[in-house]
């Protein structure tokens, strides 16, 4: 149970952080707590299971990701405990393997939709938008990046940072100035914590800002994502709950302490409608928000019930 808590506490700080690597780490975690469970009946393995899962999922809300990898790495059928426990290793094992060449697939698919010489915008620091940018560079075309700051934890700093390693001509914008710099350019790429039945997209906040300006300059506006990041609970109308994150990533406690008239609000993600989004770009292919349903129902493999 301790390294559970380990990679629980690792999510909630953001030590780990973006949905693909929130992702694997649950599983992981839910993989080796299986492993190491030590119970002979099938009544208390469940329930150990259960509450481990519980306990994983309750650290992100928004991220869509988190449950999605703890019920696939965790279904078992078996009646008994041994089978239960391989089954669930075998299951955690196959969706880390998926997750590890889903990037590569998105990289490949996503690249082809770049130009040569186009500029692109991205936001926040997602693996899956990386891996377009880095495999178009990588296949010879000369483009170059636009990367936003991403406050209030930064994460631009290292999206630049990758995007250096590989040599790729990159700018560091504030996030304000998206609106001023997108006449500069071709592509906004960004990356999805989340993707509701309808073809909403809940990721970094600022996320919709960046739609926004780029529908009114008429700019394509991509979106890349695992098909893990689709939410099978907005089938039955739950909403994705946006995570506010403390006051004290914006500004100094003791500085907020002496403003007795001024509350902080940080919600950490936030929607952008599917009329904003021109596409999303997925391990099984481009498809348009409108195939959100389709991609929950078939390839995730859920059913109502199950919810």
């Amino acid at each position: 149970m301790q390294k559970v808590q380990e990679t629980a506490e690792k999510i909630r700080t953001m030590e780990i952080r973006g949905a693909g690597r929130i992702a694997k780490a649950a599983a992981e975690a839910i993989r080796d707590y299986a492993a190491g469970l030590d119970v002979t009946s099938m009544e208390e393995f469940s329930a150990k299971i259960r509450e481990v899962s519980d306990f994983l999922i309750s650290t992100r809300p928004t991220a869509v990701s988190l449950p999605n990898a703890v019920k696939l790495a965790s279904k078992y059928s078996s009646g008994n405990v041994e089978d239960a426990r391989q089954e669930i290793i075998t299951n955690a094992n196959l969706f880390i393997e998926r997750a590890d060449r889903a990037l590569g697939k998105i990289g490949k698919i996503g690249s082809r939709r770049i130009r040569d010489g186009d500029v692109i915008m991205t936001h926040c620091n997602s693996h899956a938008a990386l891996s377009i940018i880095t495999t178009a560079f990588e296949d010879g075309k000369n483009i170059s990046v636009y990367s936003t700051e991403s406050r209030p934890r930064c994460q631009g700093l290292l999206t630049i940072q990758h995007l250096n390693d590989f040599g790729i001509p990159t700018t560091l914008i504030v996030d304000s100035a998206v609106r001023y710099y997108m006449k500069d350019v071709d592509k906004v790429i960004v990356g999805a914590d989340a993707i509701a039945a309808n073809g909403a997209l809940v990721n970094k906040i600022g996320t919709s800002q960046l739609a926004l300006a780029a529908h009114e300059a008429r700019k394509s506006f991509m979106v890349a994502a695992e098909t893990f990041k689709f939410s099978p609970s907005t089938i039955v109308g739950n909403p994705i709950e946006i995570e506010e994150r403390d006051a004290e990533e914006v500004i100094d406690p003791a500085v907020l302490k002496e403003l007795s008239h001024v509350q902080v609000k940080n919600p950490a993600f936030d929607f952008t409608p599917a009329e904003y989004i021109d596409m999303i770009v997925t391990d099984i292919g481009i498809i348009p928000p409108a195939m959100a349903y389709t991609v929950i129902k078939e390839h995730l493999g859920w059913e109502l019930g199950e919810i």
